[in-house]
């Protein structure tokens, strides 16, 4: 904290990503009246032209990282923040952005844009965490607001964040819902992905589309073999583990494993 203010200075980032999860704490509503009581919200482009000087006490960071300008600023964004949390599917896990890990990303840009001499892109996207040390992780796309309310809440009383690392099959089981995958045969990736979403997609009849990235520990292999039980094949496993978090690591590894076969 400076000496200017009593309260924990607050920042918030952007990288690459659509602003979603930055718009997620703009829509606490009363709740965002309570928090900027408690903080000051010291840089946060999204809301306010007023950019504040660093240190920060706590930096939120939204998107992946795709280009060398990224890859160099986050390390200051580092040296910046005591605490720093990463927010987002793009942060956490690479974001719809990293699907041109997998891709030949000059053929991309040819594609896309009409002068690709211009974009300076890396060949990969990847999540914050791998390129410094991140102290927190809330995932999702977008995070849910209530997770963030609950981590901004418990860093600054000093205790550790009630946030829930079953999958997102327990969401449902607590919302009585029929399981869309055992009951309609629909493929879900509901086993092997984080809660957080409260079962949105199958509580509407609709698989999981692993917005919140991979559990603690999923078993990945059993989840596309259950894949492939159900008459799927190898490139539509590819694609149900290459969503919102491609470069999430276990989501990577098993969808490696069934490419080109």
């Amino acid at each position: 904290m400076t000496a200017k203010s009593a309260r924990p200075r607050i920042a918030v980032f952007k990288y690459s990503s659509c602003d979603g999860c930055q718009l997620s704490l703009l829509e606490l509503e009363d709740e965002l009246l309570a928090l900027v009581g408690a903080v000051e919200v010291a840089y946060f482009p999204e809301a306010s032209r007023d950019y504040g000087k660093a240190p920060f006490d706590i930096s939120l960071v939204e998107g992946s990282v795709t280009s060398p300008h990224e890859a160099e600023t986050i390390k200051q964004v580092r040296a910046d923040s005591k605490i720093l949390v990463s927010i987002g599917a793009c942060a956490t896990g690479g974001g719809i952005q990293a699907l041109k890990n997998f891709a030949d990303v000059k053929e991309f840009t040819k594609i896309v844009y009409a002068h690709p001499e211009f974009i300076h892109t890396l060949d990969k996207a990847t999540p914050i965490s791998a390129h410094v040390k991140v102290d927190a992780e809330l995932r999702g796309c977008p995070i849910s607001k209530f997770q963030l309310l609950e981590l901004v809440s418990a860093t600054l009383n000093g205790r550790r964040p009630n946030i829930s690392s079953a999958s997102v099959c327990m969401e449902c089981k607590k919302k009585g819902n029929t399981c869309v995958m055992v009951g309609k045969g629909m493929p879900c990736m509901g086993p092997v992905v984080q809660a957080g979403c409260g079962a949105l997609c199958p509580s509407f009849n609709r698989g999981c589309y692993s917005c919140f990235g991979p559990k603690e520990v999923p078993n990945t292999a059993a989840m596309a073999g259950h894949f492939k039980y159900m008459g799927l094949d190898e490139a539509d496993i590819v694609r149900w583990f290459r969503t919102y978090n491609s470069a999430a690591d276990d989501f990577a590894k098993e969808s490696e494993l069934h490419e080109g076969r």
